[in-house]
């Protein structure tokens, strides 16, 4: 069943700045991109906030029977610090600090990435292309927009003419901004002197003799703008025009305008219908940062091996915290705040599971009808997450009144019941169904296969080779892989 032809979704679309009725280029289709990793190191708890938000818009949308192709990319061609025109690639500096070579890095960070993920129930996108397996197509846009114009190349590198674009277009409009604001910043920077106005991007950067990674041009060997590999990625997998652009906020300017800049400039109109951007995630009131220390991995919540939080924290319940804001809202992040969503978590999923032993009865004096709209009316408002939990939790007090009996429900109204709040909970929010009992018993078993590794790791010392394989061959047995690294001993469930 099509519900999109049932259901008016209305779109907040950062580039007209008020929500948009949703209507797709393609009725029935959906064209969604989403600005990936850039894979140097662990993926941070702020991006997980952003893919789980467009995670959920990617499941509503399958759920109201839309076809959707769902392309997020992987940026493993590095792009300067700072997304600059000069510094040291992020990737290439990883590399060189372990002593490894660069798509070492990639493999590694893009590994924790998808496992991360994973651990948050998120659903895989339907293409996750790289930047670096797109070099040739990147090159051809670099060419078109020379031809058109809005480019010129020096020395080796290509930039893009922000000052000529903008005389017959609008460079900023999706940040609100004009070029004239923007004409701010002219101190000289080395690598800087070759462009025509300090505003300009680069297309191609020309590679240092000590860059590592570069591929041959018309121009130099060198490597593109971080800007270009969305553009070149976005449109080759949903065309010259799509319906759906996201990314965290802090992507809207520069990368977001670079992308509407150099489509508009090599395709002659804009590229995207709806622009959507996902709020930041602060932590006890302040930004999260590596330097200052105020930050948490998502592994340190799971795990509790941290000194921010008083216990471990399922990846459901933090997901369910994460919806528990709205995808457009800065959320503080704080363990008061994580503790209540879990009390709130376990609360909806013992509901849940009391549903099957509900009396029911001759008529129904609660209004499903009603209920389930009022759900999907919270979806419809821009993917208000926070609304729709609010009426999960009507319908947990609906199920404590029928329990109680002080409510009635028939059998056919129970089965509609089930499935609506089945359907809000497990393939929209994407929460697993995870008691409180489970959550203590995973805590019990993780505390005793932490005891065996204590254990090994004292046989090891003492040169027991016979006790410390033993421990890790019956382990293996029951499912439980042991993986020694630099830091210690860790354990995967298989």
């Amino acid at each position: 069943m099509n519900l999109y032809k049932t259901q008016e979704l209305k779109v907040y679309n950062s580039l007209s700045a008020q929500k948009e009725a949703f209507t797709p280029l393609i009725e029935g289709y959906v064209g969604m991109y989403v600005c990936g990793p850039t894979v140097y190191s662990n993926v941070h708890l702020g991006n997980c906030r952003t893919f789980i938000s467009f995670d959920l818009v990617f499941r509503y949308l399958k759920h109201l029977g839309y076809k959707v192709r769902y392309v997020r990319n992987i940026t493993d061609a590095g792009h300067l610090e700072n997304d600059a025109d000069v510094g040291e690639d992020r990737i290439a500096k990883k590399a060189r600090l372990e002593q490894i070579e660069p798509m070492e890095v990639v493999q590694r960070y893009t590994v924790d990435f998808h496992n991360t993920l994973a651990k948050f129930n998120n659903l895989e996108p339907s293409i996750e292309p790289t930047a670096t397996g797109h070099i040739i197509e990147q090159i051809e846009i670099i060419k078109e927009i020379i031809q058109k114009g809005f480019a010129y190349e020096v020395n080796g590198s290509v930039y893009f003419d922000v000052l000529k674009f903008n005389a017959s277009n609008h460079y900023g409009k999706l940040s609100k901004r004009n070029v004239e604001d923007l004409i701010h910043n002219t101190r000289e920077l080395d690598g800087q002197s070759d462009k025509k106005n300090p505003q300009d991007f680069a297309l191609w950067k020309k590679a240092e003799p000590q860059h590592i990674m570069r591929w041959p041009s018309p121009w130099s060997d060198g490597f593109p703008g971080w800007h270009l590999e969305c553009t070149a990625m976005s449109t080759k997998y949903l065309g010259e025009q799509f319906d759906i652009h996201g990314g965290g906020m802090d992507l809207k300017f520069p990368h977001h305008e670079c992308e509407i800049a150099q489509a508009e400039a090599c395709n002659g109109h804009s590229p995207v219908n709806y622009w959507m951007h996902a709020n930041m995630l602060t932590l006890n009131g302040k930004k999260m940062a590596k330097s200052t220390g105020n930050n948490i991995l998502p592994n340190e919540i799971f795990s509790g091996e941290n000194t921010i939080l008083s216990k471990p924290f399922s990846p459901s319940v933090t997901r369910f915290f994460i919806l528990q804001a709205h995808y457009r809202s800065i959320l503080d992040f704080s363990n008061d705040a994580l503790e209540a969503s879990e009390k709130g978590y376990y609360r909806l999923m013992e509901a849940i599971q009391m549903l099957d032993r509900l009396p029911v009865a001759d008529k129904s004096s609660v209004d499903i009808a009603t209920w389930i709209q009022s759900g999907y009316d919270a979806m419809n408002d821009d993917f208000n997450s926070p609304i729709l939990i609010a009426q999960l939790f009507e319908a947990v007090r609906y199920i404590n009144l029928i329990k109680d009996g002080k409510e009635q429900i028939t059998a056919t109204d129970l089965s509609l019941f089930t499935a609506s709040l089945n359907a809000f909970v497990f393939d929209i929010l994407g929460l697993e169904n995870v008691t409180n009992e489970g959550s203590n018993q995973n805590q019990k078993l993780n505390g005793v296969v932490e005891l065996l590794i204590q254990l090994r790791a004292e046989a090891r010392a003492n040169k027991d080779w016979a006790l410390s394989d033993k421990i890790r061959i019956e382990l293996e047995s029951l499912g439980i892989q042991l993986k020694d690294g630099k830091d210690g001993t860790t354990f995967t469930l298989q």
